[in-house]
């Protein structure tokens, strides 16, 4: 009979090797961390661009980078492959909190939804029209869009700095107000910032789409599986002339929100691969290749417990906080000081546009929009949120930078313009960022000072 074996100590190099992973690993997954990484990217997009040889921060990311096959070559500017290509990433995520949030989350019902949504769509309409009332010529009017969109990570890791003293349900309300803010800019971009259709680009796009909806189909729950028919729906979005990013968010609410189905349940099929395992270890004429059949059942099994659309969210979560969020505030914050020129009364208007439109409309539109619905009896504030909290998350939204620089690149050709306009998402992030914060301690005290209150 086989006595169970006692534990071996580890060697001690493997041992804090381990506890450095796993401290890493934790470290990765707290927001408030990646909203600061994405802050020192931005500083340091800064601080290269207005170095002495500052020309050599647009030249590097206008160096040409080439994939090919043979004699066929695509050529881009890394700009191009971090704001066309990796931001498709960024986009899936989009697509995939959005879509976990419809079916289980903040947008789940009409009920749950209308305050946030209303909010959301008084957040995009004030700052437009703020920007557009200081910037009404033709040549500025296209940059209206800039000032609507609110970032995610960055707006959320700014609440989490705050601490666990702020309600849960006014961390939920301002991520739904996020993500349906991310859903409208999503709309801008494809029907006000991509050019005219290609139809033969449609075919590619459906083309992808089909055979990402013929794996789902097979059961087949492999993310690497899905990476060429994502490679051929960005192709084909990219061919109609819209921006090819909009394929991340196809994929993303294409994402399965329910485990694949197996003959038995994932837990089922894991305690019978673990129980085989376990035969084999005890009997001496095992032999390796015994185990291959209930480890691959036991891979399957540890796959299927999540959905498809947390699974794949939590994989891809620190590659696009800790790689793809900072590289493109790395590629697109550089804004030399020197070549801004605010003399002239274009680039002063569109930065000014911007930055009011950010750091005053945002939590005007918010906070008039759920004022009046609550107002005319259509919705009620979510239990343990206040119109002091509803103020906090006016504040927060006004932290466009990911979004706000994104649509930027996409609005003006003009680099004077487009200078202004990052520079005036720059400020107003920064000027959101240091009012939400105010606010937040003063909320958190406010709410400490109301809790001592009957006790004293």
């Amino acid at each position: 009979m086989n006595q169970p074996q006692a534990r071996q100590p580890l060697p001690r190099a493997q041992f804090y090797t381990e506890r450095a992973l796993f401290a890493l690993e934790r470290f990765f997954h707290i927001e408030a961390v990646s909203g600061i990484v994405l802050i020192l990217a931005a500083i340091a997009a800064l601080l290269w661009a207005n170095v002495p040889t500052e020309s050599n921060y647009y030249a590097f990311w206008h160096t040409p980078l080439s994939i090919g096959l043979g004699d066929r070559l695509y050529s881009q500017s890394l700009h191009f492959w971090i704001n066309d290509a990796l931001m498709t990433v960024f986009f899936l995520v989009v697509g995939m909190e959005i879509r976990r949030e419809i079916h289980e989350g903040a947008l789940a019902t009409l009920k749950l939804a209308a305050l946030p949504m209303a909010a959301a769509l008084g957040g995009i309409a004030v700052p437009a029209m703020i920007y557009l009332a200081l910037n009404h010529e033709p040549s500025l009017n296209h940059g209206w869009a800039v000032p609507t969109a609110t970032d995610i990570a960055f707006a959320v890791g700014v609440l989490a700095l705050l601490g666990r003293s702020i309600p849960g349900n006014v961390r939920i309300f301002l991520l739904a107000l996020a993500i349906i803010d991310d859903i409208a800019a999503v709309l801008i971009i494809a029907f006000f910032y991509s050019g005219g259709l290609d139809y033969t680009g449609l075919l590619i796009a459906a083309l992808g789409i089909m055979m990402v909806l013929c794996l789902q189909r097979a059961g087949i729950g492999s993310a690497y599986a899905y990476v060429i028919p994502g490679a051929i729906l960005w192709l084909g979005v990219l061919q109609t002339g819209a921006h090819p990013t909009l394929a991340g968010v196809v994929l993303g609410l294409m994402t399965p929100v329910l485990p694949g189905r197996l003959h038995d349940k994932p837990l089922t099929l894991a305690s019978d691969a673990i129980a085989t395992i376990a035969r084999h270890a005890t009997q001496a004429t095992s032999h390796p290749d015994d185990l291959v059949t209930p480890l691959r059942q036991l891979r399957r099994a540890q796959r299927e417990l999540l959905a498809p659309v947390t699974r794949i969210q939590m994989a891809l979560h620190p590659w696009v906080a800790y790689g793809v969020m900072p590289l493109f505030a790395l590629a697109n914050a550089g804004v030399s000081l020197k070549g801004a020129d605010l003399s002239s009364s274009a680039p002063l208007s569109v930065m000014l546009g911007v930055t009011l439109a950010l750091v005053l409309g945002k939590p005007l539109g918010i906070l008039t929009t759920s004022w009046l619905m609550v107002r005319l009896g259509w919705c009620r504030l979510p239990q343990g949120v206040d119109w002091a909290g509803i103020t906090l998350i006016g504040l927060l939204a006004g932290i466009g930078f990911t979004m706000s620089i994104f649509i930027a690149t996409l609005g003006f050709d003009n680099e004077d313009l487009l200078s202004a306009a990052k520079l005036g998402v720059l400020m107003a992030s920064l000027l959101a960022t240091l009012g939400g914060l105010c606010w937040g301690l003063f909320y958190i005290k406010r709410n400490a000072h109301y809790a001592k209150e009957p006790h004293s």
